[in-house]
């Protein structure tokens, strides 16, 4: 896929007043300071269009960006401060459940983990509760250039094998990295991929 336009288009934090288009949307989201944002720019081959901060959970709201025309990248805000209810129940921001749970232009969803380190817990709840809500989406390790070759096989390989001890098989995956491209092609292959798929359906 080839980025020709990319362009803001609106950011809220209700569901209900995000863009009234049926165009597919891709929401990538991550703990605090994941390197979302640098990864975005880097996808759209804009330096500028998400805003990137020193200062980790910036994103507070739904954003909306208007890529090729034809789809929707969406931005959305770390679930770094997750809460757990007095029955248990996870619970984060209650606007990010509600775009999930709510949103019908939503294709897939893509969980944004630093690749450095062994899998997390509030990460593999919020994969837990999309699981649970049938959200389709993808995992794209980040920040990769950090690592050597043999590392990256290692901690992805250890990641995978702690999805299994919950998940009957493991989603599917990306390796990137903002500052050397790395996954680039990749990632947008799967979103053109996906996009091709919807239109083959529609006109089926």
């Amino acid at each position: 896929m080839i980025i020709k336009t990319a362009e803001f288009l609106m950011s809220n934090s209700d569901v209900s007043k995000c863009p009234k288009d049926v165009l597919p949307e891709y929401a990538f989201i991550g703990r605090s300071n994941v390197g979302k944002s640098s990864l975005i720019n880097m996808l759209t081959n804009h330096k500028n269009l998400a805003k990137t901060s020193g200062r980790p959970g910036k994103t507070q709201l739904i954003n909306h960006f208007l890529i090729n025309k034809n789809w929707f990248l969406v931005d959305l805000p770390g679930y770094g401060y997750a809460r757990v209810s007095k029955t248990s129940k996870r619970q984060f921001q209650k606007f990010i459940t509600n775009y999930f749970e709510q949103r019908q232009q939503l294709v897939l969803a893509f969980v944004l983990v630093d690749i450095r380190h062994e899998a997390q817990k509030i990460d593999l709840e919020f994969m837990q509760y999309m699981g649970e809500n049938r959200i389709p989406f993808s995992i794209i390790f980040t920040k990769a250039d950090k690592l050597k070759p043999k590392a990256i096989e290692r901690h992805v390989e250890a990641y995978m094998q702690e999805l299994l001890k919950t998940w009957e098989e493991t989603p599917s995956y990306f390796i990137t990295s903002s500052s050397s491209f790395i996954g680039r092609d990749e990632v947008l292959a799967k979103i053109d991929a996906t996009n091709d798929e919807m239109n083959a359906l529609r006109k089926s």
